[in-house]
């Protein structure tokens, strides 16, 4: 079995139970009470046999004792009546929705996707509030949970990007700003309650007893206090009815590609398992890989003689124009005065074409696809006296500065600074994506091993003896380490890709990212970017 289709083999395990949420009792319970499971809900949220793209399945898996499947939300971007929508759904199943940290991170990203791409969001509300033991890393900071209610505000007051909530379940204490500065709010009768506190908390505080419903249900809210806007029989109809309100939602222009009819690629998806070498160090052409990945699996290669650890070119996925930026790995040719390079390592000509290419890529306003097996920048005295640091910073400078969209695929190596020159997380791609095999970290673990242990390696292998125990220990205690931090599930529980992708998905999901990133014909930088003020702010 090669090791991309056992990795694969493992992750569809590990995602599958993790859709799961807290499991099919959970999901029982939900139906005693008259309410859908929260997967049932997106179901029929969106249209049917359509693109879903799920960001961060994988968040805190691996804390918690694993009681926190999903950070007990589940986010992505869909199709709702025919146009692209962010959705936010609160996982009842997992600890009745409470917020983690890492709910936070999830909610806020999904918030910048749909200010990025200026398109509808979606909250399915049904949550107990702050997971009070963890409180600490939910409510203070400048990304906890404040940064939602100041994303709702931004996107209400400059961006104008639809915000519709339906309160299916609880929605208390400060969980309620959500809904409130969304532009409309849905509520189911008989199995809601939105308030800034519960009965007990309102016994407590006052003195005052009274029910739920009375409180804060959705005849109250949309009959007495007028927070809410309407008001659904059961959960079916009120997803049906914000359906009906999505469709009547105007759409702004986009960019408008020529998109031309899909072409199948010129080999299957499972010719990607043949692709990748067993072992993540050996060689292997990134050629291949665009065989079943492009349409037709044809790339117009810009400069194929000039620095060819790099490969840059103009290609089609699904039909959708993209300009491609991939690392070659292997040995490298040159001309013949020059020494072989490196493949996956970014030299001083790789760094300058790069550059440029990506500047003209900018200039024809086309999105960019950077396929990552990087290990890093070149080092030594040929590499310096060249001035790759200058033209390294010209590299980065044109990636974090250009303003069209950016997705990342990351197949195997992401490290060292060549992670961060290929659109790294900190430079906000659009989307980010990682197949099972990727592999992000500073170096990998035996480098770290010889940058910290080298000299009593060198001197024990000079004196033919053995490591002495505390080294040995220590050396294994840090290949360990880096290999489980290595892993693409290790990142993908940190939100640091927003998705794994299985080889079979590649073409769909970046088909569907490039879909979604044409919604918005402005600048993609950072989270957002504000119009002028005095053409934005409400008259």
């Amino acid at each position: 079995m090669s090791r991309l289709r056992g990795l694969t083999d493992e992750y569809r395990r590990l995602a599958e139970r993790l859709r799961e949420g807290g499991g099919a009792g959970r999901v029982a319970k939900m139906h005693q009470q008259g309410k859908l499971s929260p997967r049932e809900r997106l179901a029929k949220l969106l249209d049917p046999e359509t693109p879903w793209l799920e960001l961060g399945l994988l968040v805190a898996y691996d804390q918690y004792d694993g009681l926190a499947p999903g950070a007990g939300v589940i986010t992505g971007v869909g199709i709702v009546e025919e146009r692209e929508v962010v959705v936010v759904a609160n996982d009842a199943t997992v600890k009745a929705g409470s917020w983690w940290p890492e709910t936070i991170r999830k909610i806020l990203r999904a918030q910048e996707v749909a200010m990025r791409q200026r398109i509808p969001i979606v909250y399915l509300v049904d949550s107990a509030g702050v997971n009070l033991p963890y409180q600490g890393g939910v409510f203070p900071g400048q990304y906890g949970a404040a940064r939602i209610f100041y994303y709702n505000s931004i996107m209400r007051r400059y961006l104008h990007v639809p915000q519709i909530s339906a309160v299916m379940g609880s929605c208390i204490a400060g969980g309620a700003y959500l809904p409130a500065l969304s532009d409309v709010i849905f509520m189911v009768e008989g199995t809601t309650f939105m308030g800034l506190g519960g009965p007990n908390l309102v016994k407590g505080a006052t003195g005052q007893t009274i029910d739920a419903e009375t409180l804060g249900g959705a005849v109250t809210h949309t009959e007495l206090s007028a927070v809410a806007h309407y008001r659904a029989a059961n959960d079916a109809d009120c997803l049906a009815r914000m359906r009906a309100y999505i469709a009547r939602l105007p759409r702004t222009e986009g960019v408008r590609h020529r998109v031309r009819a899909a072409e199948p690629p010129a080999r299957s998806a499972a010719a990607f398992y043949d692709v990748l070498p067993q072992d993540h160090r050996l060689s292997y052409d990134m050629r291949h890989v665009f065989e079943s990945l492009l349409d037709g699996g044809a790339l117009d290669e810009f400069q194929p003689g000039v620095a060819r650890e790099m490969i840059c070119g103009h290609a089609h996925i699904e039909g959708r124009p993209v300009a491609v930026i991939a690392n070659q790995r292997g040995v490298i040719k040159g001309r013949p005065d020059e020494r072989p390079r490196f493949g996956g390592i970014v030299y001083t000509g790789s760094a300058e074409k790069v550059a440029y290419f990506i500047e003209t890529a900018t200039r024809e306003r086309l999105p960019m696809l950077f396929v990552q097996d990087v290990s890093g920048f070149m080092v030594g005295s040929d590499a310096e006296h060249s001035g790759i640091i200058r033209a390294g910073a010209q590299f980065v400078e044109a990636m974090a500065t250009a303003t069209v969209p950016k997705l990342v695929l990351t197949i195997n190596h992401a490290s060292g600074a060549g992670y961060y020159a290929m659109a790294g997380q900190g430079f906000d791609p659009d989307f980010i994506f990682s197949w099972p095999t990727g592999r992000m970290g500073v170096m990998e673990g035996e480098s770290a091993v010889m940058a910290v242990h080298g000299p009593e390696i060198e001197r024990a292998q000079r004196e033919r003896r053995e490591l002495n125990p505390e080294v040995k220990s220590s050396v294994d205690s840090m290949r360990a380490n880096y290999d489980a931090q290595l892993d693409a599930r290790y990142a993908a529980a940190r939100g640091h890709v927003d998705a794994i992708i299985t080889p079979e998905e590649t073409r769909e999901q970046l088909a569907f990212a490039l879909r979604i990133a044409a919604n918005y014909a402005g600048p993609h930088l950072g989270p957002f970017v504000l119009p002028p003020l005095d053409a934005a702010s409400p008259r």
